[in-house]
């Protein structure tokens, strides 16, 4: 016989899924961003030394 679907567990396995995939976006969008501030600024601090 079959096991009846457990829907609950299978919505916090999609969940799970949708936060690792979430937070690399947003981790890898903040590497970007500092990437490109560190772009930005190597002028200002060269010149406050």
């Amino acid at each position: 016989m079959a096991f009846k679907p457990n829907y609950r567990q299978e919505r916090l396995a999609r969940e799970r899924t949708k936060d690792v995939k979430r937070n690399e976006k947003q981790k890898r969008r903040e590497e970007d961003a500092a990437k490109r501030k560190a772009e930005r600024e190597p002028d200002t601090q060269s010149g406050a030394s």
